[in-house]
């Protein structure tokens, strides 16, 4: 697998953590060295594994927030 480099710019939200510390988490990261943007995810405890995640620009994040305010719960 290609050498992958990140920066967590900043942490916005931890979702939920897993009993062995894993964090389902949205963040504001670069990748590569490019402009940061916001990423849900799950995070080792270190910060050093990653599972797979969503990668979304500020645009995309602010029509998934505007579809979730009209989210209904599933019953």
């Amino acid at each position: 697998m290609a050498n992958i480099k990140y920066e967590i710019i900043e942490t916005i939200a931890i979702i939920s953590e897993s009993p062995k510390g894993w964090k389902k988490e949205l963040n504001l990261v670069s990748w590569n060295g490019r402009d940061p943007k916001y990423d849900l995810r799950d995070w080792s405890p270190d910060h050093e594994k990653m599972g797979k995640g969503l990668t979304l620009s500020a645009e995309e994040l602010k029509t998934l927030k505007d579809a979730l305010v009209n989210f209904d719960e599933l019953e």
